[in-house]
């Protein structure tokens, strides 16, 4: 059965999983970008920038998990560009350049209509004003089957989360304090809703650890 999962999620100590002011020079934020060391020297993650090698181990084995099984992407507006309000025009296409990591269907949030844009690989940008519930329906007729994954950003997560939809979160905790910044979990009441920790392992640059619904 098709899960909602996020996956590969980094966040501080402090809780943060995006710094304050994003920019097209700070796409992360300022500081954000410290979240994801764990990242950078895995396998998987290297092959997404066209790399050759990289190290095994947890990391990776996390890593490569975050790509299992997927059909379509949810993504918030902030993780597909820096523009705020209305497309002054259709040159934004996204972060990742011609050919971005998907390779399926992504349905990014917004308040402005705009229409899909095709790329390389076989991801398809969709655009949904109709809020999560609209693009959790088409992402899950889209992945026919297979999972959906929540890419970011922290706003997008937390909406899901509040109405309980998440099937499966892993967080990757990095040994960085962030102090401001979007925070996870302020105000949410996790156990409240029915989430529990099921998974844990620690590594030198991340504390992996996995939340499920009950």
């Amino acid at each position: 059965m098709s899960k909602l999962r996020v996956n590969a999620f980094s966040l501080s100590l402090d809780g943060y999983g995006a710094g304050p002011d994003q920019s097209l020079e700070n796409p992360l934020g300022v500081g954000g970008m410290a979240l994801h060391k764990w990242a950078f020297s895995t396998r998987t993650f290297r092959k997404m920038f066209g790399e050759e090698g990289g190290e095994t181990g947890v990391d990776e084995d996390f890593a490569a998990r975050s790509f299992e099984n997927l059909g379509a992407w949810i993504l918030g507006r902030n993780m597909f560009g820096p523009i705020r309000g209305e497309w002054p025009d259709d040159k934004w296409k996204g972060w990742w350049g011609d050919n971005p990591p998907y390779h399926v269907p992504v349905f990014v949030l917004t308040h402005h209509e705009r229409a899909p844009i095709t790329m390389k690989g076989g991801t398809i940008f969709h655009f949904v004003t109709g809020g999560i519930h609209s693009a959790l329906e088409q992402a899950k007729s889209a992945a026919s089957g297979k999972d959906v994954r929540v890419g970011g950003g922290v706003s997008t997560i937390r909406q899901y989360l509040q109405e309980r939809l998440i099937d499966e979160m892993h967080l990757a905790i990095s040994p960085v304090l962030l102090g401001k910044g979007e925070n996870l979990f302020a105000g949410l009441d996790m156990p409240n809703l029915g989430y529990q920790c099921t998974e844990q392992a620690a590594t030198a640059l991340a504390t992996h650890v996995v939340i499920n619904r009950a």
